[in-house]
């Protein structure tokens, strides 16, 4: 189960609680009946100011992410902003900012990595059972995926969304895809992230496989990964984790609440708030909740109910903060290898098990890695195309050990990704060295030789 399931597969700016603009262009309410006498000049300038002072925090987080031209529409959309000495300062220094972009040139060559879950306690991961040597393979410890961050922000990489590298545009000529137009400081460059199997699966935090009809909660017996995501205090996602004696905690325990505190503290990390695509198969739910529809006479209805809306919370409160969801089909098989039917077949469940908790998506990831073409455009004599883009998927993601690789058609986009793992530092650290210097980032709890069996990759 481990090697099918994990064989290769394997905007929002940061958020300031702060009223909505509309509030904020409002005049305040007075009611002392002194202040709404003749003296109300000074204490209304003193309320404007504070709005001003509210608006200014916002437009700089949104310009820390090189959104200069968001910022300054935010700034003059306050009514009199030209006699606010404040904002007109501040949209003179994002428009020399803005000034100093350069538009990406090489979009049809930016590099997409991938993980899979984190391992947070590598002794219980690599205790030495059956399921050890796909975890040395398939994942990396939370450990390496810092220092992978640390790195690639030292290197000048900035994380952007695939609707920023491509997208659909409708005129005269119908509909097409057509290049974005990312614009960077000079030396920057943008390349995009994903996980695969957001899920937690049974085998991984607990006792057995809940393939079947029987869900599988987190237990003692797990393996060092976290079970689930939840919604923080702070309202942003964070992971919640129980450690070997059956305490369960909360905090960053995935790549999902490790990659949006790394934003926060560096949001020059992120183009216009961009966050990571998360892939979901469906046959034992999503985010770590039993959602699967067969689980609920195990689980009893009210059980089960709790479980879906909980997931969908997530789902929401994930594409709040700017996290996009996909599909990583829903029983995770080799798309490539399948006929039109079964691929119809699979992406039809996935549909009615997971998309109604997560929402719509137009991305798929393959399962795999494993495309429905050669590398030749698609057509409309592809009939897994067919299939799909009616599902309404309009970029496709395979698995490629190229640095790069990129494909616009007239309905769709198509790129490569490349496998962050064990396998690729311990085999292959030079198809890393453009990212990172695996001898810095290897976490010596690995158990070492890393296994060569790498199909697929």
């Amino acid at each position: 189960v481990m090697l099918l399931v994990l064989s290769v597969c394997c905007i929002t700016m940061v958020a300031f609680t702060v009223r909505s603009i509309s509030t904020l262009m409002q005049p305040p309410v007075l009611t002392n009946p002194q202040i709404q006498s003749s003296s109300t000049t000074k204490p209304t300038e003193d309320v404007n100011m504070a709005l001003v002072q509210e608006l200014i925090q916002k437009a700089d987080a949104m310009a820390a992410t090189y959104d200069y031209t968001g910022a300054i529409s935010l700034l003059q959309s306050f009514n009199g902003y030209e006699n606010q000495a404040a904002l007109t300062e501040k949209i003179s220094e994002y428009s020399a900012l803005d000034d100093e972009l350069v538009p990406y040139a090489d979009l049809d060559n930016i590099t997409h990595l991938f993980f899979h879950s984190l391992i947070v306690d590598p002794a219980r991961a690599f205790d030495g059972d059956n399921e050890q040597d796909g975890y040395n393979l398939y994942m990396v410890t939370i450990k390496e995926f810092e220092a992978i961050l640390q790195s690639m922000y030292d290197k000048g990489y900035v994380l952007v969304s695939p609707y920023d590298i491509a997208y659909e545009v409708v005129d005269e000529n119908g509909a097409h895809f057509e290049y974005g137009n990312i614009r960077l400081p000079e030396g920057k460059t943008p390349f995009l992230m994903s996980q695969d199997d957001v899920n937690y699966y049974g085998y991984m935090i607990g006792t057995g496989s809940g393939v079947d009809e029987t869900p599988v909660f987190a237990d003692t017996n797990g393996d060092g990964f976290a079970h689930r995501i939840i919604i923080g205090d702070d309202g942003y996602p964070t992971g919640e984790y129980m450690d070997k004696d059956g305490n369960v905690t909360t905090g960053d325990y995935d790549l999902v609440p490790l990659l949006e505190k790394f934003i926060q503290e560096h949001p020059d990390f992120s183009y216009h708030g961009a966050r990571a695509v998360l892939g979901m198969t469906g046959y034992e739910g999503v985010f770590g909740y039993r959602t699967k529809p067969s689980y609920e006479a195990a689980m009893g209805s009210d059980a089960y109910a709790a479980e879906v809306q909980a997931a969908k919370e997530v789902a929401h409160c994930l594409k709040d903060h700017g996290w996009i969801l996909a599909s990583h089909s829903y029983g995770h098989p080799s798309y490539g290898n399948l006929t039109p039917e079964r691929v119809e077949a699979d992406s039809t469940k996935w549909e009615d098990t997971v998309e109604y908790i997560i929402g719509d998506t137009d991305i798929l990831l393959f399962p795999h890695g494993s495309d429905i073409g050669s590398f030749r455009n698609y057509t409309t004599e592809n009939e897994k195309f067919n299939v799909l883009y009616a599902d309404g998927y309009r970029y496709f993601f395979n698995v490629d050990s190229k640095i790069s690789w990129c494909q616009i058609g007239d309905t769709y986009f198509r790129a490569s990704r490349r496998n962050v793992d064990g396998y690729r530092m311990f085999h292959h650290p030079e198809k890393l060295s453009d990212l990172f210097d695996v001898s810095k980032v290897f976490d010596p709890a690995r158990p070492i030789p890393v296994p060569s069996v790498g199909s697929g990759m």
